[in-house]
């Protein structure tokens, strides 16, 4: 029979897991993760089976005769917080070799949970970092780099707002890079930037969702087919959200007697 305390290191083990997926871990991180926990707790029979979506833990005590307990927890939405990751994955080691109570555990991970984000301004700067080099990289003219680094300034702003109204991902995308599409052809049509299409590429690519791509890669490698898959799809409808939003501003551009050169 599941004692109470069990029950708590399960409830431990599953906040940790979760907190490492909605930032964007592996895995087969989040499932080492939790087991390692559970077992810190003396729950020496458990199963994981984690998705981007769920996480699923049975545990029980090794008999044939005993109980066995199955908890489940519903993911919803995440990011990328590699910080995060790290905390928890910190977290890990030190409550495996340590003393820890759970309290002080549930307190550390509600904590890490919390964690804001970096400054909104160090972000706005980075993005602009970002769209500029790119568009360089992609054989933008140095006036070409300055609207990319503005307009990937106001995209990341403009994307910061729609996150407060919980829009999905693929409208998210649209609208971010159709902005940016717009900025970059007004700039051409009056002659303050010479191409387009490398200031675009340049703010796309701060949208670009490569963690994601990279970790269904690995959980392919590992043999996480579900979440490989499911990971993916997202990433590729990301790309097309953001390939669309591009497109159909330089068809409506187009449409409307913009002047493209």
């Amino acid at each position: 029979m599941i004692n109470q305390f069990q029950k708590k290191i399960l409830l431990l083990a599953v906040h940790a897991g979760e907190i490492m997926m909605k930032s964007g871990a592996e895995i087969y991180r989040v499932e080492d993760t939790i087991k390692r926990i559970c077992n810190a707790g003396n729950i020496t029979y458990v199963n994981v089976f984690a998705t981007p979506t769920g996480i699923f833990v049975t545990m029980d005590e090794g008999s044939e005769d005993s109980e066995v307990f199955t908890y489940i927890r519903r993911i919803k939405g995440g990011n990328t917080d590699l910080s995060k990751i790290a905390a928890v994955n910190r977290f890990s080691r030190e409550f495996t070799s340590t003393d820890l109570s759970v309290e002080e555990g549930m307190k550390i991970l509600d904590d890490i949970s919390a964690r804001r984000k970096y400054p909104l301004v160090l972000r706005l700067l980075a993005a602009a970092v970002v769209a500029g080099a790119f568009c360089m990289l992609f054989g933008g003219m140095p006036q070409d780099a300055v609207i990319a680094m503005s307009a990937g300034l106001l995209c990341y702003g403009f994307s910061r707002l729609l996150d407060k109204f919980d829009i999905n991902f693929f409208i998210h995308g649209f609208c971010c890079c159709f902005a940016a599409s717009f900025i970059a052809l007004v700039a051409q049509s009056i002659g303050i930037a010479s191409q387009y299409s490398s200031i675009i590429i340049g703010v796309l690519m701060i949208f670009v969702p490569g963690v994601a791509i990279t970790n269904s890669l690995r959980d392919f490698m590992s043999g996480d087919m579900v979440s490989g898959v499911a990971r993916l799809a997202e990433a590729v409808m990301i790309a097309v959200s953001l390939a669309a939003g591009a497109g159909i501003m330089l068809k409506l551009w187009d449409a409307f007697g913009g002047a493209l050169i």
